[in-house]
């Protein structure tokens, strides 16, 4: 049997949407976009989204329309894609690595407070795995030190803090890559509450265009194709349906590896949800296997899996390069121990019992 890692749910909305966009002869941005930026916006609980070309677009847009440029720092987890490091540095401002939380692999509040200084600016908050990040701390850290709140949502979209979700408490980032919880093909969007920022945003994607050729700022060319806006309008759709199957299929593979020695299944905060973009186990040296042997292993028998990451942000070679020393404690050991297991909406029960099996299996080994 082979189960894969992820697989987009794509069907015949996204088809029929996506005819109606070429049928029409407007493939750039038009009223495909506008309608995904509106039904984004009252499903996230936010009064304005502005879609972009990618996530990676939307923390970078995020960042220049609040102003961060050189001199500022932005404090980021060290464990986390790259993404949301690199996107400071395009800004000429120095992103400022913090440990993570070791149960929910976000952010940690306390180790970030400590690396707070003068030029600090911004928080950016990953909300890894689909676990929303701790909020409540995060905004409390940011409200005695006048420092903006930015959410990467790239892995949660749908996820929920005390039952409001994530991109509305400070400034939302999404991506919409296939492998995401919904995806657009390729797409991002900026989340907002604040008129005047959107309105910046906004500018900067197109080229700093305010009117037919005024162009009043120094802008970009990161807009959402129609074709794009088409598709997340039906995957928009369906999301919570496809969560609701991502955390049913979590709990089904949380009973069947509960017993395994060595092995430790995802956190949930009781005040989170958490609508599992990978479902990440801890491989300890109480298992049979070291994190790796147990990839390959089940590699082998045709289950899909992956480490997300197998270095801190700090420890990847570019930013060695750049002076950063190796990052925290908790950072290292995740790199070392975490492996994403398949859990996507599509998986049929025996699958998900074919991957309980191997695991277990290798943990007897």
């Amino acid at each position: 049997m082979k189960v894969s890692l992820v697989k987009p749910n794509i069907g015949k909305e996204e088809e029929e949407n996506v005819l109606a966009v070429l049928r029409s002869g407007m493939l750039a941005q038009g009223p495909w976009v506008k309608r995904f930026e509106g039904e984004f916006s009252k499903y996230i609980g936010v009064a304005h989204t502005v879609a972009v070309s990618n996530g990676t677009a939307a923390l970078d847009l995020a960042l220049r329309a609040l102003g961060v440029g050189p001199g500022d720092e932005v404090i980021v987890p060290d464990f986390t894609f790259i993404a949301t490091a690199n996107a400071v540095l395009f800004q000429g401002a120095k992103p400022v690595f913090a440990d993570i939380d070791p149960r929910t692999y976000n952010i940690s509040v306390k180790d970030t407070e400590a690396k707070v200084t003068k030029k600090t600016k911004a928080i950016i908050a990953v909300h890894l795995f689909g676990h929303p990040a701790d909020i409540a701390g995060l905004q409390k850290l940011c409200a005695n030190h006048n420092l903006h709140l930015i959410e990467d949502c790239a892995q949660a979209h749908g996820a929920e803090w005390n039952g409001k979700r994530v991109g509305s408490f400070g400034i939302g980032a999404f991506s919409f890559y296939p492998t995401k919880n919904m995806t657009t093909s390729e797409g991002g969007a900026v989340t907002t509450q604040d008129a005047e920022f959107a309105k910046k945003v906004d500018l900067l994607r197109n080229h700093g265009q305010a009117d037919k050729y005024l162009h009043t700022v120094l802008g970009y060319n990161l807009r959402m194709t129609d074709i794009c806006g088409a598709i997340g309008v039906a995957q928009l759709a369906k999301l919570d349906g496809m969560n609701a199957n991502r955390i049913r299929n979590a709990g089904i593979l949380n009973k069947g590896l509960s017993g395994v020695r060595g092995l430790v299944t995802p956190y949930k905060a009781e005040n989170a949800r958490h609508v599992y973009h990978q479902y990440v186990v801890r491989v300890t040296p109480e298992f049979k296997l070291a994190r790796d042997g147990l990839k390959d292993g089940l590699n082998g028998k045709g289950v899909g899996c992956a480490v997300h990451y197998p270095k801190p942000i700090t420890s990847q070679p570019f930013y060695s390069s750049q002076g950063y020393k190796a990052g925290g404690l908790n950072s290292n050991e995740a790199a070392e121990q975490v492996l994403s297991l398949p859990v996507h909406p599509g998986l049929a029960r025996e699958e998900l019992d074919y991957v309980i099996e191997c695991v277990k299996e290798a943990g007897e080994t």
